[in-house]
């Protein structure tokens, strides 16, 4: 398994965020980031564990033995272990639940500290307020044991059933062990033994990587008297570390400094929550535009048609169909510049909805007037 270190995280940009409403205001963000945000070291990450075990002390919300079966063979194989003989005897408690634990490594962790558990149940069980893990190996993609998990399930969610109702509030067969693992063995490997120093950006860019190198040596060439970085593609960039200076302490130093990364002109459209974000480069061609909403109703009035009396007539139902269609006015503007901000006051002054500048952005994108990637999710 390969060491972990927790540099690394989301890189920051600008952009613009756009609510659901009616005359939403979109604003501009952005500012600059530090390197250590927008960057990890490659060959140097967290780990993946995984484990099977019981969660007992359940008030009833546990697994049904008949309708999960591993549930009540391994607890008959926890039982013999303490000398228990149950075998042929039929359990059916409601207080046990067989689960999955799941835990993050973290780089460098050594024998005796602790970390967060997840606990999932995979079986019939309604709930695992208030039950207890028992002792659980965690174990790598080596197979090899790295934890052991043990402790009270915290569950967030709740669920309360009565005779003819029942009320759930989040998810209550799910839960998590604050510090409940302790490591059992050391992942082999330590960054004295990476040598160049590698490293990845969250979001690659040519751009972003340049800038990136360009800070460091500014930064070692006042304190080491020499370059030290070398961008090597749009997502990494070789650092070779000094011989009077730890990797550690160099990290430390370099993961200060501070640029302002680089974004692609995207726009990103989700249609479910008519959230809109546009990339601060993102330019539209000078187009006029005006956008209106064509409503169409349609009601159906059935009529009855009743013979004369002693005719030989029948009654019979004759369809009557009422269509009317209404549209709002449109205004017909000119939205168009060479920068995020005037395109924002173009949207904020026209005044629509969300899905409204979702509709328009997807049709200027078929105009060829937007000059950007177009991303609908």
């Amino acid at each position: 398994m390969a060491s972990a270190a927790p540099v690394g995280g989301g890189g920051a940009g600008a952009g613009v965020g756009v609510g659901a409403g009616v005359g939403t205001r979109v604003q501009v963000i952005g500012g600059t980031t530090r390197l250590k945000d927008i960057s990890s070291v490659q060959g140097v990450r967290e780990n993946l564990l995984i484990g099977y075990g019981l969660v007992i002390g359940l008030q009833g919300t546990g697994d049904t033995m008949r309708n999960a079966p591993y549930t009540e063979q391994a607890l008959q194989s926890m039982l013999d272990q303490m000398g228990v003989n149950v075998r042929g005897i039929p359990l059916r408690g409601r207080n046990v639940a067989a689960v999955t634990v799941t835990a993050h490594l973290p780089p460098f962790a050594g024998p005796g500290s602790e970390i967060d558990v997840n606990v999932a149940s995979i079986g019939d069980a309604t709930s695992l307020k208030g039950g207890t893990l028992l002792m659980t190996p965690l174990k790598g993609p080596d197979s090899e044991v790295y934890a052991v998990a043990q402790g009270p399930v915290a569950v967030s969610g709740l669920v309360v059933q009565g005779q003819a109702e029942s009320l759930t509030q989040g998810v209550p067969t799910v839960g998590r062990i604050p510090n409940g693992a302790i490591m059992e063995r050391a992942v082999a490997g330590s960054l004295e033994d990476i040598g160049d120093l590698v490293l990845i950006l969250t979001n690659p860019d040519f751009k972003t990587a340049v800038r990136m190198a360009d800070a460091i040596n500014a930064y070692a060439q006042g304190r080491f008297g020499r370059p030290i970085a070398q961008e090597r593609d749009l997502r990494s960039v070789v650092v070779r570390r000094p011989g009077n200076i730890s990797p550690t302490r160099l990290l430390g130093e370099i993961g200060e400094l501070a640029i302002t990364p680089d974004t692609p002109a995207r726009v990103v459209v989700d249609q479910r929550t008519g959230t809109v974000v546009i990339g601060e480069d993102v330019q539209i061609s000078t187009v006029a535009l005006t956008h209106g909403n064509l409503t169409v109703r349609v009601t159906e009035m059935p009529q009855v048609s009743q013979p004369d009396p002693f005719s030989n007539g029948q009654t019979v139902v004759t369809p009557a169909t009422e269509v009317a269609a209404s549209e709002q006015d449109g205004h017909l503007a000119v939205v168009g510049g060479t920068n995020l901000q005037n395109l924002v006051q173009g949207l904020n002054q026209i005044g629509l909805k969300p899905t409204d500048i979702i509709a328009i952005l997807q049709a200027i994108k078929t105009s060829g007037a937007l000059q950007a990637e177009l991303i609908v999710q």
